[in-house]
């Protein structure tokens, strides 16, 4: 609608919210820079995106979880008088707040179980990586677009500062691996992280938040002296200004791999109860997917369950260092070659 301003609602994981900037970026294009509502955690990663006007945190595990929260977050998204919204979690919650915030125009995917909220129903793409998904919700490209948008994190000056102040403090020099080993959900933490560490010939920093600091420092341990864990002592940004500086990123499938596309640096993925073809694999250059070669259970879930369903965990007990190993070294040495 002329003349008023369009909101994107994206309250899923950090990970999902980084695979959203293609998709902001695309609506900025057309209707300028977006007001999002997001959770207080992501609201960071978005804050200094270009495509941005402003972020409205919603804490719908927190604080906003009532009922009370949710009219107070409904009421004031009404208050702006938003003419369209468009809805890439595909969630009741969601539909529901831009439905009482009475924004007129409300996009979504046709496959999700409020779609009958929407205004416009679009037909999400199935063999495709979730950040076109995502952007389908924006339609057809402009005439001339080449490529299209891509994954992007707008870190700050004072993002790159914070990490370089961090890595020179801890006598980090370049070349250095990033390692994220861990993730909220218990089956798709590779279990030989301090092993691994152990046999690397570089410096290694740890990256994680503060539920990671206790995993983190057991993997640091394995490799004294040479590996740092930073898991719990920066900021989202300043953490992927870690990623950013780094060889290479190794992690598990969890919100790192996508930092790590959003900044461009090049990922070895560890992939165990999900799969690549769910859409949420890697893209940046050079990147390395490992994953147990052959197991009739896999994938067990859409996020992965934080025990396994079967009992064995052998699509992570039985993917080995050797394989990590092989990876990197196929990175490090695309990477020397240019």
């Amino acid at each position: 609608m002329p003349n008023r301003p369009a909101l994107v609602i994206q309250t899923a994981f950090l990970g999902d919210v980084v695979l959203t900037t293609p998709l902001l970026t695309r609506l900025a294009d057309r209707h300028g820079p977006l007001d999002v509502v997001t959770t207080p955690a992501a609201a960071p990663l978005l804050e200094t995106h270009p495509a941005v006007r402003q972020v409205v945190p919603y804490d719908k595990r927190g604080t906003d979880r009532v009922w009370a929260g949710f009219q107070r977050t409904a009421d004031r998204l009404r208050d702006h008088r938003y003419g369209r919204a468009y809805l890439p979690h595909r969630s009741w919650r969601t539909a529901a707040l831009a439905f009482s915030a009475q924004i007129p125009e409300r996009v979504g995917f046709e496959d999700s179980p409020a779609a009958f909220l929407y205004t416009e129903r679009v037909r999400r793409p199935v063999k495709s990586h979730e950040s076109m998904r995502l952007l389908a919700l924006a339609g057809p490209p402009p005439r001339g677009e080449a490529p299209p948008p891509h994954v992007t994190l707008a870190l700050t000056e004072d993002d790159r500062a914070a990490a370089g102040r961090w890595l020179e403090a801890h006598g980090v020099d370049s070349p250095f691996v990033a390692v994220a080993p861990g993730s909220i959900w218990g089956t798709k933490r590779w279990p030989y992280y301090p092993e691994f560490v152990a046999r690397l010939d570089r410096p290694v920093v740890l990256i994680g938040g503060a539920d990671d600091v206790p995993l983190a420092a057991q993997v640091a341990a394995a490799a004294p002296g040479r590996a740092h864990s930073a898991a719990g002592q920066l900021s989202l940004r300043e953490s992927a200004a870690i990623i950013e500086r780094a060889e290479l990123l190794v992690t598990n499938d969890s919100a790192p791999l996508h930092f790590a596309t959003g900044v461009g640096t090049p990922t070895v993925a560890i992939f165990g109860p999900t799969v690549p073809a769910q859409g949420f694999g890697p893209i940046g250059r050079g990147s390395r997917i490992v994953q147990h070669p052959k197991l009739w259970c896999r994938p067990c879930s859409p996020h992965g369950p934080q025990v396994c369903p079967f009992g064995h965990h052998r699509c992570m007990r039985e993917t080995s260092v050797e394989q990590v190993e092989a990876a990197v070294g196929r990175i490090s040495l695309q990477a020397a070659a240019h």
